[in-house]
């Protein structure tokens, strides 16, 4: 019989928010944990016409409950819901936790294994902690954004790659394992506190040590990896596809020169910075000789690490097969259904929360909560 996945049975609170956090959840529930995400209510909300999928895509293997926390009464089931989960993880901005009369340190006082999760933007502290950002804004103020672009150009970011995800969510998750591990040691959760500007620098280490080294100590697109140097680049081809080329050692840069049969000379001056230009205007003539595929047949099998550039349409059309991120041989994480592997089905207010209620705690409608104004409530117990 397979093993179960390696966080089965943990429970995982996650108040609504955009894409970190929602991240940092949905890496626990690959991996076997119950994610229980609290929405707020929708007017079709628990009826028998279910309400459409928030705007969240990140919600695979999740449930849904809503709750309106300016109630009470849905702010005292939550409290009670959280009596008897393993973490919360929450988005807001610093203070709002606090403002909903949820302070940290009260839950742990009523659940001392509780582990919750504040992940924010900007540092919790400073002269931006009460300031509103993206993505752009915490990487502008780590360090970071300030290596990435061009020569010539501004700084520019991959996306909300670097910060929302890799700085954010995933270091957020980090935070959570880390502390999951000393409460196996300890007995008690624990607050972890996550930014996405610590989150990035983290991130960046390498990068800030290499300013240091003849790696990074030129200006912004005129180092070995930032798109200065002639072969740790991207090349046009012929018919507007791109090739990525990454021949950094000797040996890879011998067979970059023979698969483009290019002058060998260039393996005695690649280091010379001062050929640096005129070597990618040779690349770059090369390139544009063939198209995309033809360069594919050239380089395919050989270790020149050259390789096509692969559009998300493309890996759709030829069948690629998401993965959890990493496998473990003893105990999997779940498996992706193809169907959700290129677009999220999305998960409506209330969807499957009452079934995880039951599950967690033996609950049911009726008896520990009821339906109000589209979200739930907790049904006090009659006094005596």
């Amino acid at each position: 019989m397979p093993a179960s996945p390696p966080l089965h049975g943990l429970r995982v609170v996650e108040l609504a928010g955009l894409a970190p956090a929602p991240f940092a959840s949905l890496l626990l529930a690959d991996y076997g944990a119950s994610v229980l995400r609290i929405d707020r209510p929708h007017p079709q909300a628990h009826t028998s016409k279910p309400p459409p999928p928030t705007t969240d895509s990140l919600s695979r293997h999740k449930s849904s409950i809503a709750l309106n926390l300016k109630s009470p009464q849905a702010l005292s089931l939550l409290k009670s819901i959280l009596k008897n989960v393993d973490v919360l993880i929450e988005p807001f901005r610093p203070g709002v936790l606090e403002s909903l009369n949820l302070d940290p340190q009260k839950l742990l006082a009523d659940n001392p294994r509780l582990i919750i999760a504040r992940l924010t933007g900007f540092r919790r502290d400073g002269p931006y902690a009460d300031m509103a950002g993206h993505d752009i804004n915490y990487l502008a103020v780590s360090g970071i954004l300030s290596q990435l672009g061009r020569k010539g150009a501004p700084p520019y970011p991959p996306a909300n790659i670097l910060a929302d995800f890799a700085g954010g969510g995933l270091m957020c998750a980090f935070g959570i394992l880390a502390a999951l591990l000393s409460r196996s040691q300890t007995g008690e959760g624990q607050v972890v506190e996550a930014n996405m500007v610590d989150g990035s620098a983290y991130l960046g280490t390498f990068m800030r040590y290499a300013t240091k080294t003849p790696t990074w100590d030129q200006p912004r697109g005129e180092n070995l990896l930032d798109g200065g140097c002639p072969w740790y680049d991207v090349y046009e081809c012929k018919d507007g596809g791109y090739m990525a080329v990454g021949a950094l050692e000797p040996q890879f840069f011998d067979e970059l020169v023979k698969g483009l049969q290019v002058d060998s000379t260039l393996k005695a001056i690649r280091f010379d910075r001062s050929m640096w230009a005129s070597m990618k205007e040779t690349f770059r003539k090369r390139f544009l000789e063939k198209t995309r595929h033809e360069w594919e047949q050239i380089f395919a099998g050989k270790d020149a690490c050259c390789t096509p550039i692969l559009s998300q349409t493309e890996l759709e059309q030829q069948g690629y097969e998401q993965r959890p991120a990493v496998g473990l041989t003893g105990s999997p994480g779940h498996s992706i259904p193809q169907q959700q592997a290129w677009k999220s089905e999305g998960l409506s207010p209330g969807s499957g929360g009452e079934d995880v209620l039951n599950a967690w705690m033996g609950w049911k409608r009726g008896r520990d909560y009821r339906v109000e104004g589209g979200g739930l409530v907790k049904v006090e117990a009659a006094k005596l």
